[in-house]
């Protein structure tokens, strides 16, 4: 039962640190256009 103690605030800063970098890869435009990727790898230039 003490574990629990540990494991209790680990998950919820895990769950923080997740969010955050979710947070920063949405702000710095990471998802703005998922589909140029996948067409510049099947164009050959």
């Amino acid at each position: 039962m003490d574990i629990l103690f540990l494991l209790i605030p680990l998950s919820v800063a895990l769950v923080f640190c997740i969010l955050g970098g979710l947070w920063w890869a949405i702000h710095r435009g990471q998802f703005e256009d998922i589909e140029a990727e996948g067409e510049r790898i099947l164009k050959n230039d």
